[in-house]
């Protein structure tokens, strides 16, 4: 396995423009917070069943416990996880991702999207859902906010739940 996401990936020129470091760092701190919980969770669904609903797993309680800032913080580290070690061990990882980016309104900023963007293009194509996450959170971004189209590759997007649907 390679890691092609980090600090490195955050600040090196591309289609997507580097963030400052201190955004950057303030989003590995957020990352970091919730990465405990997230490793734990994903090894106990790693050993469960993979056809359990996804709120009476491991996953599903954690995302269960966290308020919307918590949500983007595991969603960012999720897809960061899942971009630096893709491979058939993510199985779990990216069914949480399909997860919270079937969520509405966690409010995503312009720049957790960049860093995600950021993240999934310096992934390269091996990495099929690498653009999940990033794709609906830019979603949820204001108009002017969101990336141009045409720096997205054709992927599918989970659809949203309505706010009143929950798990």
């Amino acid at each position: 396995m390679t890691s092609v996401a980090g600090w490195t990936t955050a600040s090196t020129p591309g289609a997507f423009p580097p963030l400052p470091r201190a955004v950057a760092q303030s989003f590995y701190r957020r990352m970091r917070a919730v990465a405990p919980a997230a490793v734990g969770a994903i090894e106990r669904d790693r050993t469960g069943d993979p056809e359990q609903r996804f709120p009476d797993t491991a996953c599903g309680r954690l995302v269960g416990s966290l308020d919307d800032a918590g949500l983007r913080a595991l969603g960012m580290w999720t897809h960061h996880w899942c971009m630096r070690f893709y491979d058939d061990d993510t199985t779990v990882g990216r069914r949480l991702i399909r997860e919270l980016a079937a969520r509405p309104g966690l409010g995503w900023t312009a720049d957790e999207v960049r860093w995600m963007l950021r993240e999934s293009a310096s992934a390269g194509p091996a990495a099929a859902d690498r653009f999940t996450l990033p794709r609906a959170a830019a979603g949820q971004l204001p108009p002017a906010d969101r990336p141009a189209l045409g720096l997205w590759p054709d992927v599918e997007v989970p659809r949203q739940r309505r706010p009143d649907q929950s798990g």
